[in-house]
């Protein structure tokens, strides 16, 4: 069973930045695809960000140029660089891990852009 524990999120007044971590337990991060999502009260869970195991990155248009995503295999963990952050990206963040057909999900951190 994989576990995944986000740390790093916070209150941030805007043109702010954070920096969100997830650390996996086991031995498949690096054979993984991972991501982080989030999800504003009332709204649907998007994609974020996303590190394929080539180190292939996408982003979400709203956060292109703000946002980067990296990975730490020897330290089976993921990071996700938030930059120039606005009021809409007040949400809960949550890591996935995608390996061999199957996900897995963080409990998220809550990340709120307030003056």
């Amino acid at each position: 069973q994989v576990q995944l524990v986000e740390s790093g999120g916070g209150l941030v007044q805007p043109g702010g930045s954070l920096r969100l971590s997830c650390a996996a337990s086991g031995n498949i991060f690096r054979s993984a695809t991972m991501g982080w999502y989030r999800q504003a009260p009332g709204k649907q869970r998007d994609l974020v960000a996303q590190s394929t195991i080539r180190d292939i990155t996408t982003y979400a248009d709203s956060v292109k140029g703000r946002f980067t995503i990296s990975r730490d295999n020897p330290k089976n963990t993921v990071y996700l660089q938030m930059n120039s952050l606005k009021p809409e990206d007040t949400a809960v963040y949550y890591c996935r891990l995608t390996f061999a057909s199957r996900d897995y999900w963080g409990q998220g951190t809550q990340v709120n852009v307030s003056s």
